[in-house]
């Protein structure tokens, strides 16, 4: 493990946790996947290590957000390019909420959000893991299919959370989504939703479809990432809300919380954006860094990635954050 800071590269650097050595990163856009009664294909953007084999998978969710082109696969730039650097290949989904797409007005009952259809977009990505792997030019033969990670930021964390357990109830007809993919073998939910009985604030009416969501059967080891300042009163008035997914779930669960970082954590979603409301370039870093080595220990538990982060986390004199499990 070598320690990446020499320079504060917006792709590579670490914020002084220990990564392996960055290597290039190639990326590969679109893939498209044609799925029955999705109203357009479903386009991934793959970005892998330019060597390399046996490379584990990240599937990666984006949010909702007010952009136009961040909540897509165009963006957390930030976070793509550092875990392809340093040796995951992450897909990341076009959602059908992407605000480009014009979806989010149409009369479907899954609008505005999408949250079914989010769900079974990172279900589908695994279904066609093999055809992806076939399409982009260089990567097939250097999948480990039996290593995989889902990660989401906000509506993506939600989205994570469905296919971990969490649950909502249709609105259209009264039953429950969400359910257990056992096929990923780590996961991450990046300030995402808290429990919809609290979420009463304004949002409660135009995203209705989160104020059902329940965490009593997420039973799945799930990283909670939160960030200290990450309240709004738009959906709650609880100002710990969105740490919901580590305290209403069931155990084994483990929380890292960000200090002073509200929602974008700094920036993790796309360099230099207007929205993010705490633009902190080392927050991100420490962020990208964290879960890197979390994945990697979930994936190959021989890996002590996650210990080496978590001991240099407690013995900073400025530590970043803090952890916590149960």
């Amino acid at each position: 493990m070598e320690r990446n800071d020499s320079a504060k590269d917006p792709s590579t650097y670490a914020a002084g946790f220990p990564v392996t050595s960055p290597t290039p990163v190639s990326s590969y856009h679109p893939v498209l996947i044609d799925v029955p009664g999705r109203p357009i294909p479903l386009a991934v953007r793959v970005s892998a290590p330019a060597v390399g084999s046996d490379l584990p998978v990240i599937v990666l969710s984006h949010g909702h957000g007010p952009s136009n082109f961040v909540p897509s696969f165009y963006g957390y730039g930030p976070m793509v390019n550092f875990w392809a650097a340093h040796g995951f290949v992450v897909i990341q989904p076009t959602h059908l909420d992407a605000t480009f797409l014009g979806l989010r007005e149409v009369d479907d009952p899954d609008a505005p959000l999408y949250l079914k259809s989010r769900a079974e977009d990172l279900r589908q990505i695994v279904d066609h893991l093999g055809d992806i792997e076939r399409t982009v030019p260089g990567l097939a033969g250097r999948l480990d299919a039996g290593r995989i990670a889902a990660v989401g930021h906000s509506a993506g964390g939600h989205t994570v959370g469905l296919i971990s357990g969490q649950t909502i109830t249709d609105t259209s007809d009264g039953s429950t989504v969400g359910a257990v993919d056992g096929r990923f073998g780590a996961r991450v939910m990046i300030a995402a939703p808290g429990c919809g009985e609290d979420l009463n604030g304004p949002a409660a009416q135009p995203y209705a479809a989160l104020t059902s969501t329940n965490f009593d059967g997420m039973t799945p080891k799930v990283l909670i990432v939160v960030g200290e300042k990450d309240w709004h009163p738009f959906f709650s008035d609880r100002q710990d809300w969105r740490s919901d997914p580590y305290t209403a779930a069931p155990a084994p669960k483990t929380r890292l919380e960000i200090l002073g970082a509200e929602h974008g954590l700094g920036g993790i979603s796309t360099f230099d954006a207007a929205e993010t409301t705490d633009e902190n370039p080392d927050r991100v870093a420490a962020v990208r860094a964290l879960i890197w080595a979390y994945l990697r220990s979930e994936l190959y538990p021989e890996d002590p990635a996650w210990t080496r982060a978590t001991a240099a986390l407690a013995g900073s004199t400025a530590p970043i954050g803090r952890v916590e499990s149960k």
